[in-house]
């Protein structure tokens, strides 16, 4: 079955686009957990479109910022033709509208925003469903693992996660951007308490910004920003050992 999987990857996008921080400013996408797996993918040869639950998306405020926007990827951002921006721009697409037998690996990409919709964006959830029962790759990156609760297993009718070891962003960093209150105040759960609660192993960095990113089989989850480009190569390496003839 895996070895007829496509070699094309949806990469998921929250639509939230709401005020998190202290100075006022918004979480949404988070732009380089979405361009760092779209370049190492289309790197190795793997297409890739976007998708969002409602076709729409802001994006994250702080991942604007220079400490998390510098050298290349500001480059990148600044060049509104570069195929990335295409695609997010003028051809992001509605989940529920994708065919999902065209994809062999599901990435979820993340920002606070996250935290908000994808516990309930069930069209995205579904096209995560239909890559794993094919034998693909399902893969999410800092607060992008929430979305594994609800990406459900057919054969076991519980999340994918489930007796898995999986990592995302930690309560320390909620803490470090001081936006713990708020999450609180909005009755979000952060991703510790929802991977958790689907039954898996959560493992943490040693420090919130590390570089850290998991395995497990064909789930692979990272813990934050500087994570995203290793876990999409996680995910290449996943997939080619999958369809290697």
């Amino acid at each position: 079955m895996s070895e007829n999987l496509p070699r094309r990857a949806l990469i998921a996008v929250s639509s939230y686009h709401g005020v998190i921080y202290p100075d006022g400013t918004k979480t949404g996408l988070f732009y380089t957990e979405a361009l760092h797996p779209f370049e190492v993918f289309t790197r190795a040869g793997i297409e890739v479109d976007l998708a969002s639950e409602t076709g729409t998306f802001g994006l994250d405020d702080l991942s604007l910022t220079e400490r998390f926007l510098s050298g290349d990827d500001r480059s990148v951002f600044d060049d509104p033709k570069h195929p990335f921006n295409v695609k997010l721009n003028s051809q992001l697409r509605t989940a529920a509208e994708v065919d999902r037998t065209e994809y062999g690996l599901f990435f979820a990409s993340a920002g606070h925003a996250a935290l908000y919709d994808y516990p309930n964006a069930h069209a995205l959830q579904a096209v995560g469903a239909d890559v794993w029962a094919r034998g693909g790759i399902v893969a999410a990156i800092c607060h992008g693992p929430v979305i594994l609760a609800g990406i459900i297993d057919s054969r076991t009718g519980r999340s994918i996660a489930d007796g898995r070891t999986v990592t995302g962003f930690t309560v320390e960093g909620e803490i470090v951007l001081n936006v713990l209150e708020k999450l609180e105040s909005d009755k979000v759960q952060p991703v510790v308490d929802v991977v958790s609660n689907a039954g898996a192993d959560y493992s943490s960095p040693m420090h919130p910004f590390d570089d850290y990113s998991i395995t497990a089989g064909r789930l692979i989850t990272g813990a934050d920003p500087a994570s995203a480009r290793s876990a999409a190569e996680r995910v290449v390496t996943a997939f080619d050992s999958l369809t290697a003839a």
